[in-house]
């Protein structure tokens, strides 16, 4: 037998008149609590009323539908729906509560019963208490000043992009016989690994063509190469790491038997239309202008990053009100937990004990409660929304991460609300930022990459 689901969040219009007692035993600051009975009466008229409602639809041996009578329903059910009426009339008092004060309880409002050793028949005393959103003054927009800097991109700063893109297309040449080999140089050689004076799968290779200090191969390897010369042979001595893939060679000596081949110089390949071609353009002409662009939208994106700082700095600065402590202490105890993990990579789990959080801790924390308070306040007074698009474009960005996985990153998100709130709250941040751009006096400062690139380090020093 299954009972009718009730409607959660509104009002219902059984409750609307309700006479439950709230009384408020907490108003300081932001903090707020409440005291809610609920009488036994209340209780047992609800599950009366929801026993009424399946009462048509309930089948039972001995009786046509809909003709069980009421107290056998009760003996039957009552207990289980008990409960349910209990929380059914706990919401509606707080969605009531909350629809009177106007309150916007910045976290989920701690709700428990005090009467424990309560029993049925008994009133049900509940404590309700939460930190409300505080009031947030308005911003006028057009009293803020701020400066946007300006990179052209040049013929120097196009060339540079140019050079960039032929040492990444670089080819590798021969060197003069009996020159040794250089860090950066290109090693051919054969190889075969032991460990123990055995051979073991995985650790020969003919021909092989090896970048010195590319890192390609296990730590100590390609130093060792260092000074070969080709027709040489020379035996190379490494440790596997202790956390290496194959656990049958973690952490074992072994000896390498190179063979060297031939030694070869990088040679950057010419700009010229070849390259063009190389990197998707028809010619060397397009490909300056694809260049000149990119950069361009580069100098652009490190810009607005450097013009957001100041805008929120200018904020955090110009307006103040009270902050929820619990808002705050769960940020500081974010960021003490991210920035211990930062210093601590190996550390991938959360068995690491209790991490204490600082003065500088909470004094970031507090920087982002407050911006974050206020650009969701200024968002939703000018009904800011992030569209369907933006989140499927957002979410195509982020699987193109996981190639050949994309439709389970998909799935993933979709059933996933914190992972969907996590993008789509820094589509909205910027939204209105932009609007705030819009309404803010800005004006534009042409300078250099250099001064640009100085602009952004700063970013990371404050």
């Amino acid at each position: 037998m299954k009972f009718p689901a009730r409607r959660r969040g509104g009002v219902p219009d059984d409750m609307k008149d309700n006479t439950m007692a709230v009384t408020e035993t907490l108003n300081e600051g932001l903090k707020r609590a409440y005291q809610l009975i609920i009488t036994a009466q209340e209780l047992d008229d609800k599950v009366s009323e929801k026993l009424t409602e399946a009462r048509p639809e309930i089948e039972m041996k001995g009786f046509r539908k809909g003709k069980v009578p009421l107290p056998l329903l009760r003996k039957q059910f009552g207990q289980r729906l008990l409960g349910e009426a209990m929380q059914e009339q706990i919401d509606a008092v707080m969605n009531a509560h909350f629809e009177e004060s106007g309150d916007r309880p910045a976290m989920q409002p701690q709700v428990k019963m005090t009467n424990e050793d309560w029993k049925e028949g008994d009133d049900v005393h509940v404590e309700m208490s939460y930190e409300k959103l505080p009031e947030i003054p308005e911003v006028d927009f057009s009293k803020i000043e701020l400066e946007r800097l300006v990179v052209k991109a040049g013929d120097a700063e196009i060339d540079e992009a140019l050079a960039s893109l032929a040492e990444n297309a670089q080819n590798f040449e021969d060197r003069k016989k009996g020159s040794k080999a250089k860090d950066g140089d290109q090693v051919v050689l054969d190889f075969t690994g032991r460990v123990d004076g055995e051979a073991f799968d995985g650790g020969a290779a003919e021909d092989f063509p090896l970048v010195l200090g590319s890192g390609q191969f296990i730590p100590g390897f390609e130093e060792q190469l260092v000074g070969v010369k080709a027709g040489e042979e020379k035996d190379v001595n490494v440790t596997f790491p202790a956390e290496y893939g194959a656990a049958e060679l973690a952490g074992k000596e072994a000896v390498f038997a190179c063979t060297i081949k031939a030694v070869k110089e990088p040679k950057a390949a010419a700009i010229d239309d070849e390259l063009a071609k190389r990197f998707g353009a028809e010619d060397l002409a397009q490909l300056k202008s694809q260049v000149a662009e990119r950069l361009e939208a580069e100098y652009t994106g490190a810009a607005r990053a450097v013009i957001k700082r100041a805008l929120l700095d200018n904020l955090d600065d110009s307006v103040s009100f009270e902050l929820p402590q619990m808002l705050v202490e769960a940020e500081a105890n974010q960021i003490a937990h991210q920035l211990w993990h930062d210093e601590h990579p190996e550390e991938h789990g959360h068995n690491h004990g209790e991490i204490e959080t600082t003065d500088e801790h909470t004094k970031l924390a507090e920087r982002r409660v407050k911006l974050g308070l206020l650009l969701a306040e200024i968002g939703r007074k000018a009904e800011v929304e992030v569209t369907d698009a933006e989140m499927t474009q957002a979410i195509m960005n982020q699987a193109r991460q996981y190639p050949g996985q994309e439709r389970a990153f998909f799935d993933f998100v979709n059933q996933n609300a914190e992972v969907r709130q996590q993008i789509q709250a820094p589509i909205f941040e910027d939204k209105v930022v932009d609007l705030i751009f819009d309404g803010a006096k800005v004006s534009e400062k042409e300078v250099s990459k250099d001064e640009l690139e100085k602009a952004v380090e700063a970013l990371d020093e404050e």
